[in-house]
C-alpha cells in the first residue's frame, strides 16, 4: 500500500516533489508510521526502484526466453505495454519512472545505480542478435539504451490511446525499431547522416557560460535540472554554477517556476527550428532524418541539452499541461514528415505516430547523457534501413 502510494506520487511529482508526509497522506498513515516501515525517504525510493527493476526483470527474462532478437523485442515490448494499460486501468500497481534515477541520492544511490546497471545488460542481451561481432558493442548498447529510453517515453504519449489499443502500438513501434523507416532507395541517406555528424567531436568547454546572459541562466538550469531533478535544485544552485548572486539571477528571471517554463520554451524552440530547417529537404526521410540528427547534435553541444519533459512537475498543473499540450504539437510535425515520406516513397509503410515518437524519445527525452556520442548511433540506427532485424 505505501509502495504503490509512493510510486504514484514520485511518477506524478518527481522524487524530490514528495515528502514521506505527502506518502503517508495518501494511505491514510500518520507520518511516524510510515518512517516503521522506511525510516528515511531514500530507504522508500530505494524500495519503489527495487519493485520497478523487478516487475522489468521478469518481462525481460519472459521474453529472453525467444531464440531470436526480432521475437524478443517484439514480446518484450507487448508485456511492457500490456503493463501500462493495466497500470492506467488500476488492474496493477504504479511503478517509477526511470527518468527520476538521476536523482537518487544518499546511500541508496550505489544499489539502485547498480540494479539497473544489471538491468542494463540483461536488455542488451535482448537486443544482441545471434553471432554478434564484438566489433558491434557500441551499437548493441546504443539499441539497449533506446529501448530503455523508448519505453519511459512511451509513458507520456501511450495515455492518447484507448488501454486496448496500447498492445497494437507495441506492434507498431517494434516494427520501426526493427526493420527502420527508409525506403531501400534512401538507406544510404541515412548511413551518410550517421557518419557525418558521428564524427564531429563534441566538447562542453567551461568558458562557455562565462558571460552572464539570459541565456547562460537557461542553460546551466536546463544542465542542472536534467542531473538533479527539477526539485533539487535551487535559485542558489544554479547561480553557484555560473559563480553568479542570487541578485543576478533575478535580473534576468522572475522566479523558478518562471524560469523552468522559459527552459521549456528554449527547447520547443530548439525543436521547431530543427523541424522548420528540415522542411525544405527533398523528401520525407531526410527531413525527418534530418531534424533528428540535429537535435540529438544540440543535445551533445556546447548549447545543450534539452529539457527533459519530467521537469514539468515543477511547474502548477495548467502549466504543466500546457507543455505536454506543446510536446504533442511538436510530435505531430515529425509525424507529418514520416506521411510526406510515405507518399513520397522515400519512408516504407508505418505507424506516423509510433515513428514520430521514437523521434521524440531519442532527440528530447533520452535517458542518454548529453556527453555520450552514443545517441547519434542510436537514433540514426532507428531511421536507416540498416536496423536491428
Amino acid at each position: 500500500m505505501i509502495l504503490d502510494a509512493a510510486a504514484r506520487l514520485f511518477h506524478l511529482h518527481g522524487l524530490d516533489g514528495v515528502t514521506l508526509s505527502d506518502v503517508g497522506a495518501k494511505v491514510g498513515l500518520a507520518t511516524n508510521s510510515v518512517t516503521y516501515y522506511f525510516r528515511r525517504k531514500d530507504n522508500l525510493v530505494a524500495a519503489c526502484f527495487e519493485r520497478a527493476f523487478s516487475i522489468f526483470e521478469a518481462l525481460v527474462a519472459a521474453a529472453a526466453a525467444h531464440p531470436d532478437m526480432e521475437t524478443r523485442v517484439r514480446v518484450f515490448l507487448r508485456s511492457y505495454f500490456q503493463l501500462l494499460a493495466d497500470i492506467e486501468n488500476g488492474a496493477r500497481s504504479e511503478i517509477v519512472n526511470f527518468s527520476n534515477l538521476a536523482v537518487v541520492r544518499g546511500e541508496v544511490a550505489e544499489p539502485v545505480g547498480t540494479a539497473y546497471t544489471a538491468l542494463f545488460r540483461n536488455v542488451r542481451a535482448l537486443v544482441s542478435p545471434e553471432g554478434e561481432e564484438a566489433a558491434a558493442r557500441t551499437q548493441i548498447n546504443s539499441r539497449a539504451h533506446l529501448l530503455l529510453a523508448l519505453s519511459q517515453w512511451a509513458r507520456v504519449w501511450l495515455p492518447r490511446y484507448e488501454t486496448g489499443c496500447y498492445v497494437r502500438a507495441a506492434d507498431r513501434v517494434a516494427d520501426v525499431l526493427l526493420y527502420g523507416l527508409a525506403a531501400p532507395a534512401s538507406a544510404g541517406a541515412g548511413a551518410a547522416l550517421a557518419n557525418t555528424w558521428a564524427s564531429a567531436p563534441h566538447t562542453r568547454p567551461e568558458a562557455a557560460d562565462a558571460v552572464l546572459s539570459r541565456e547562460a541562466f537557461l542553460r546551466a538550469a536546463t544542465r542542472l535540472i536534467n542531473a538533479h531533478g527539477v526539485h533539487g535544485v535551487s535559485v542558489e544552485r544554479i547561480s553557484a554554477s555560473l559563480n553568479a548572486t542570487k541578485g543576478a539571477f533575478y535580473y534576468h528571471n522572475a522566479d523558478k517556476q518562471e524560469m523552468i517554463s522559459a527552459c521549456f520554451q528554449r527547447s520547443f524552440t530548439v525543436i521547431r527550428e530543427a523541424q522548420a530547417a528540415a522542411a525544405g529537404a527533398t523528401d520525407g526521410f531526410t527531413r525527418l532524418a534530418q531534424a533528428a540528427a540535429t537535435l540529438v547534435r544540440f543535445q551533445l553541444s556546447d548549447a545543450g541539452p534539452l529539457l527533459r519533459i519530467t521537469a514539468r512537475t515543477g511547474l502548477p498543473a495548467s502549466d504543466a499541461f500546457a507543455v505536454l499540450d506543446a510536446m504533442n504539437r511538436l510530435s505531430e510535425r515529425f509525424a507529418s514528415f514520416v506521411i510526406d515520406g510515405m507518399i513520397d516513397g522515400s519512408i516504407r509503410p508505418v505507424d506516423p505516430t509510433a515513428a514520430s515518437q521514437i523521434a521524440c524519445s531519442t532527440g528530447w527525452w533520452a535517458l542518454i547523457p548529453p556527453d555520450d556520442g552514443r545517441a547519434f548511433h542510436a537514433i540514426m540506427g532507428s531511421i536507416s534501413t540498416a536496423s536491428w532485424a
